[in-house]
């Protein structure tokens, strides 16, 4: 039988690029939530954001190939940069044909500049717009690859074509399924040997104007610009909503005896996946989670684990008020009577939400758990609510927990639910 094991992970979010840096300031309890410095956000109700300082997309990939690039696609480039890095997966040690790449994106326009830029050619003098002028120099005044920039899956042909990957690919367009829907595909991509090596993940530039203006509206995200760092609370009785953040994380995933045979770091075992859909209200959850539970029991069934023999969760934690209760729900229903109850906590208040990577964030925090020993805090859990008072959510400081199995979970805006299963690699 195949067995699925990650050997790469790369991250890159405002706590720094690179897993280990990552992880290292996860566990201390640092966050990158601060106020919004690359526009002016005073036209939002939320105006914090985990921004990545000093971001140099040239450090992964050469200036020619970023020509037609967003900044959504080239955080993705640079997660996928940093995990083929870490797997050591250089030119010659994989074959182009077998080798997949999977993503997960948010992207939805074109740099915003160029389409300011091209619509302020059809302005009266008035300052009203007129179609029939645009019409006229919409051709001169738009950047040349301005609709080529702007395709949604740019980030998978860019990938595809770096690393000469010609084998299986998808591009799954969400907010936190998506990167977790692609982590997953790439696990059945390799499970089902349809692929020796997978590249997957998922990337946002979710702390834009542009994402920052949609979820502001939606009204998910805190208004306690008041709080600063402390205004992402998840679990928390005072939560009132997320704080979103950039970033990508993604997974190199390889089969399991091939990865040993070429000497791999393996970090963990990916055992099984689940999704379902909510479909009570959009932008609503059922209030006992009911689709979520649905989705981890799903995943636990195919790893073959019991609720009992996991150690520790990657929860979803979007502080919002229902959807963390919803979350407490759905665990207590398949975890309440085990006899070991897993450990849970969001690591969201640390990077930020960063949507569309937000599940692949999570799997790789499981994956960093099970090779470390150790589970990252909830951060800004000072008063928890009773009605999330089914798990212990490590509120404040990380701890070294032996994890030996580990879910991460991820619920998209629009009732997608995904659970992954992870293990120590190897494990019966």
């Amino acid at each position: 039988m195949r067995r699925v094991v990650i050997t790469g992970i790369g991250l890159l979010t405002g706590l720094g690029a690179g897993a280990a840096d990552n992880w290292r300031r996860l566990l201390a309890g640092d966050t990158a939530i601060g106020p919004v410095t690359g526009y002016d956000p005073s036209s939002f109700r939320t105006r914090l954001a985990a921004e990545i300082d000093g971001f140099t997309p040239t450090d992964y990939a050469p200036r020619r190939a970023l020509r037609t690039t967003t900044r959504n696609d080239q955080l993705a480039i640079a997660g996928a940069a940093l995990a083929m890095r870490d797997a050591g997966l250089g030119e010659g040690a994989y074959d182009p044909e077998r080798s997949a790449a999977f993503v997960g994106g948010n992207k939805e326009i074109s740099n915003p500049e160029h389409l300011l830029r091209g619509s302020l050619a059809a302005r009266r003098p008035d300052g009203t717009a007129d179609p029939a002028l645009l019409g006229e120099r919409a051709s001169s005044a738009f950047y040349p690859l301005y609709y080529v920039e702007g395709l949604q899956s740019a980030a998978l042909f860019h990938l595809s074509s770096a690393y000469g990957f010609k084998g299986a690919n998808a591009y799954f367009h969400g907010t936190a399924d998506a990167g977790a829907t692609a982590v997953g595909r790439a696990y059945r991509s390799v499970l089902r040997g349809e692929s020796q090596v997978a590249l997957a993940g998922g990337a946002d530039d979710a702390a834009s104007w542009w994402v920052m203006s949609k979820m502001d509206g939606l009204g998910v995200l805190s208004d306690r610009n008041d709080l600063g760092a402390g205004a992402f609370r998840p679990y928390d009785a005072d939560r009132s909503g997320s704080v979103l953040g950039e970033g990508a994380a993604f997974l190199v995933l390889e089969e399991y005896q091939a990865a040993r045979a070429r000497g791999a770091h393996l970090y963990a075992e990916i055992r099984g996946v689940g999704a379902t859909v909510d479909t009570a209200r959009l932008l609503t959850p059922r209030e006992d989670g009911a689709p979520l539970a649905a989705a981890v029991r799903r995943a636990l069934d195919e790893a073959r684990l019991a609720p009992g023999g996991v150690d520790y969760l990657a929860t979803h934690g979007c502080a919002t008020r229902l959807g963390d209760t919803s979350e407490a729900r759905a665990l207590d229903s398949v975890f309440g009577t085990a006899d070991r109850a897993p450990v849970a906590s969001s690591v969201k208040p640390a990077t930020g939400h960063l949507v569309a990577a937000a599940g692949a964030l999570n799997a790789a925090v499981c994956a960093l758990a099970v090779d470390g020993g150790a589970v990252p805090p909830t951060l800004n859990l000072d008063r928890p609510d009773p009605g999330c008072a089914a798990m212990d959510w490590v509120p404040g400081e990380a701890r070294d927990v032996p994890v030996r199995a580990a879910l991460a979970l991820a619920r998209g805006l629009e009732g997608q639910q995904v659970a992954l299963a992870l293990t120590a690699p190897g494990a019966p």
